[in-house]
């Protein structure tokens, strides 16, 4: 499994609720692409309060590298990006992405 991590800072003007609407369409691709395992999205509630300005963001677990590819070329993947990338702080500067293989064992 690949679990594909991607933490955002928002600009200031992003609403929640419009950081939900994008949460929300990201939610959707898991209904149309195969191999995608889990979306879990939202606002950090950390208590250790170390965030560094990434305060939201979301994991998505793929089943194997070539499901996660496939997400990467998916239109709606590239609908959701565009509109984290539009929202960022700095665009594409504001967003953190870490691709972790995990293993059964």
């Amino acid at each position: 499994m690949i679990r594909h991590i991607v933490l955002i800072r928002f600009r200031a003007d992003m609403t929640e609720a419009a950081i939900a609407a994008i949460f929300d369409d990201l939610h959707r691709i898991k209904q149309v692409l195969p191999g995608v395992l889990a979306i879990t999205a939202g606002r950090s509630e950390s208590p250790e309060a170390i965030e560094r300005g990434y305060m939201h963001g979301f994991v998505a677990d793929f089943a194997d590298w070539a499901t996660l590819a496939a997400y990467q070329a998916h239109p709606d993947h590239k609908r959701v990006g565009a509109a984290l990338v539009a929202g960022a702080v700095g665009g594409i500067e504001g967003i953190l992405v870490f691709d972790l293989p995990v293993s059964d064992a």
